[in-house]
């Protein structure tokens, strides 16, 4: 093997797509920054301890570890931003009102998350803490629903669920935590027989009734009828009873635009980590969520000071491979090498100061094309400097 041959499902980013990301980057970043929310940098490393905070034992297996030569103990390379920022927030800016928090940094993971994902997400991201109401779940996926417009992404089809409705028939019926964990995965899956073997089985602790809930689940995907339904036909536990409130209260107040709004009750992602409203974005013709994002209230409890939190996150690589159409790498002039001559240099910190990409060309260039696609050059014309094309 030639020892530049990289691992699998790593990759380099080359330039045009590099300025295409990096454009995406800046205007999403502003588009929060005019929202309120404040721009954080965590490290990329830290104690396993603290990247592990709420999130469960999901995180713990995509997550790459490391000794650290200076403690001796065991820390981590970020697989996810979001407890970092919970960490900054109660343990670092320590507010007592509303904190809007939002990032952008490279995260790793053991294992890709799909066929077509890279191990290396570019994570862009925004959160809010210290707010209870369903008005913060629905101001963060609104900025998602902007994100994702500014992005230039059509038609968005926005998938919502609450996991209150999984976790309230397991609490309701009092299922014992080894049956929880075979339904979870059966559910998340939508493999029914096994859901039915699994109430089977254990008969003795789910009753008919909830059987039949647990087996329905996998079923209720669709529009808001979907909630009609589910009030029909799942137990009054008042834990399920307040998670569909809350998402018909969103079914009658959110919009998107350019896309389709549907509901997912059994869409269990980030189960051990959420404890709400959790939604998922999707774009046209392209299997992976594109944005994933809910409420994980408490996550910052560990830190000393639990807060209600919500928010989102996006993998930039992802969004710039879909974005439609995709950014040519911008064109730029080329300059003559010219020592001393402080009319051209004038002339050309005037361009970029104007946004204008201007290359000099360095004495024994060659003939070859220039290495930044170059379609106009600086040219001397009655003793000024002037644009002209190539």
């Amino acid at each position: 093997m030639r020892n530049w041959v990289l691992p699998e499902y790593i990759e380099d980013i080359l330039p045009a797509e590099a300025q295409r990301i990096e454009s995406m980057r800046r205007e999403i970043l502003d588009l929060l920054l005019v929202h309120g929310y404040q721009l954080v940098a965590p490290p990329m490393l830290e104690f396993v301890e603290s990247l592990t905070s709420g999130s469960g034992s999901d995180m713990n297996l995509r997550m790459f570890k490391v000794v650290d030569q200076l403690s001796g103990k065991m820390m981590g390379l970020r697989a996810d931003i979001t407890p970092q920022t919970a960490r900054i927030d109660a343990h670092l800016l320590n507010c007592e009102g509303i904190t809007r928090l939002c990032y952008a940094g490279s995260v790793l993971h053991t294992v890709p998350t799909g066929l077509t994902s890279t191990r290396e997400p570019l994570q862009i991201g925004a959160e809010i803490y210290g707010h209870v109401g369903l008005e913060s779940d629905l101001e963060i996926q609104r900025i998602m629903l902007q994100v994702l417009a500014i992005s230039e992404i059509d038609k968005v089809h926005l998938d919502l669920g609450h996991v209150a409705v999984f976790r309230g028939l397991i609490r309701g019926a009092k299922i014992p935590a080894n049956i929880e964990a075979g339904l979870f995965s059966a559910i998340q899956a939508k493999d029914i027989p096994t859901i039915q073997d699994l109430c089977s089985e254990f008969d003795k602790s789910i009753n008919k009734k909830t059987g039949q809930a647990l087996m329905l689940l996998p079923k209720l995907y669709g529009d808001k009828n979907i909630l009609a339904k589910a009030r029909k036909f799942l137990p009054n536990y008042p834990e399920i009873i307040k998670g569909l409130d809350e998402l018909e209260v969103v079914a009658a107040e959110l919009k998107v635009p350019t896309g389709t709004l549907a509901f997912d009750l059994s869409d269990l992602r980030g189960y051990h980590y959420h404890n709400g409203m959790v939604f998922s974005a999707y774009a046209n013709n392209h299997p992976n969520a594109i944005a994933l994002g809910g409420r994980y209230d408490d996550i910052g409890k560990v830190f000393g000071r639990a807060r209600p939190a919500t928010g989102f996150s996006i993998d930039l690589r992802e969004l710039s491979r879909i974005k439609q159409p995709p950014d040519p790498c911008p064109k730029g002039v080329l300059a003559p090498y010219r020592k001393n001559d402080k009319a051209l240099e004038k002339k050309i910190a005037q361009l970029r100061k104007n946004g204008k990409i201007v290359v000099v060309k360095l004495p024994m260039h060659g003939r070859g094309k220039d290495t930044y696609n170059c379609d106009k050059k600086l040219v001397l014309k009655d003793k000024a400097w002037e644009i002209i094309n190539i």
